[in-house]
């Protein structure tokens, strides 16, 4: 079985990692081409080019970007095309994977799966509409999604989020993650997460160090966990406040992912982006407040297409509020100060939150990543 997939940025790749590790126990054999990072090359995926070329978002962002892009675009399809897979997969990323498969279609009968339901039930509900001309299947991350996806017509799976099969951080895996970081035992911890993509950090610092200052956290030790390529920038961005920063550098995805998640159980409280993260401090049980700002032009246009209320998962799955989240022209260091101040006096109600949204999720429930390959499986089948 060959299988080409496509992931643009660190979230995709996590994914893909889990879907590839689960095809290759349910399709002994099956062989990988496509685009993505660490984590599906250790399950024997050899990229077409780096994926941190696909990870910018927002308009503004994109349009420096879009010649480029639009190569890569190109690229990918024709060489899914001449690589006569059995299936063409692209997860999340949809900007550039949609455009890939619908080349793909274009100039072949190659069945298309996407993983990861866009966002219909918050913004852009046409998108589904749109998507059923160039995919066939669907996996979803959360259990509310499949309606919409088969209203347009395609075959959706929901097949749980890899963050709920977490296993538990430990005491002692706290304990070493301190200790080798200099850390105090016993001494309130922060940890900020301004986001996976240079534009966000970039975005983010100010606002951030602004609360941080604000909000009266001077005696919280501070932790900020980051990747690589970004690690100097981190650094120097956010000097203000101090702080370890740790990248996961020299290990595996796999322990670096662990890594990420011991730190976000070792802290107290969180200041982080918007984003898949929520539901990593979920899996940990730290009590979080979110932010999230974006370029001017994609800021106007994303306000007035949303619509829900909010756009953390946590709160979302829960079905509650409990989440302080300050998007767009809200986030202010004043804001943002005050929703730390009030999470740190009172964490008890997210916490609740918390422990629903990973039950929603497949707490116990077999892995999504065989669950998802299964899915393919099945439907291709």
């Amino acid at each position: 079985m060959k299988v080409f997939v496509i992931a643009g940025e660190p979230s995709g790749d996590r994914l893909g990692g889990a879907l590839l590790a689960g095809l290759k126990t349910l399709a002994p054999g099956a062989r990988f081409e496509g685009v993505g990072g660490p984590m599906m090359q250790a399950e024997g995926l050899e990229s077409l080019f780096p994926m941190e070329e696909l990870s910018v978002m927002g308009l503004a962002e994109i349009l420096p970007k879009y010649r480029h892009l639009k190569r890569r675009i190109r690229q990918t399809a024709k060489a899914a095309i001449a690589a006569r897979p059995d299936v063409v997969i692209g997860i999340d990323s949809p900007d550039f994977c949609l455009r890939v498969a619908r080349l793909v279609k274009a100039g072949s009968d190659i069945r298309t799966v996407h993983y990861v339901a866009p966002t219909v039930w918050a913004w852009r509900p046409g998108r589904a509409d749109r998507m059923a001309g160039v995919i066939d299947q669907v996996l979803a991350l959360f259990p509310f999604e499949p309606p919409y996806m088969e209203a347009a017509g395609m075959d959706c799976d929901f097949v749980g989020h890899p963050i709920a099969t977490e296993p538990p951080v430990t005491g002692d895996e706290i304990d070493d993650f301190r200790a080798r970081h200099g850390l105090e035992a016993g001494r309130e911890t922060l940890m900020v997460l301004p986001g996976s993509r240079r534009s966000e950090v970039e975005r983010l610092a100010s606002p951030f160090v602004s609360a941080h200052a604000l909000a009266g956290l001077e005696g919280m030790q501070v932790v900020l966990p980051t990747l690589p390529h970004l690690r100097d920038t981190v650094a120097a961005r956010f000097s203000g406040i101090g702080g370890v920063v740790f990248d996961g550098a020299g290990l595996s995805a796999g322990r670096a992912a662990r890594e990420r998640l011991v730190a976000m159980a070792s802290a107290d409280l969180a200041l982080a982006a918007s984003g898949t993260v929520s539901l990593e401090l979920a899996a940990a049980r730290t009590p979080m407040v979110i932010a999230y700002d974006m370029a001017w032009l994609s800021r106007q246009i994303i306000a007035r297409l949303l619509r829900t209320d909010t756009v953390t998962l946590v709160n979302l799955v829960s079905e509650t509020r409990v989440v302080p989240e300050f998007i767009g022209k809200a986030c202010r260091p004043e804001r943002i100060a005050e929703g730390l101040r009030s999470v740190r006096a009172a964490p008890g109600a997210q916490l609740q939150a918390l422990d629903l949204t990973m039950e929603r999720l497949g707490r116990g429930a077999e892995p999504p990543g065989l669950r998802a390959a299964r899915a393919v499986l099945d439907r291709l089948h």
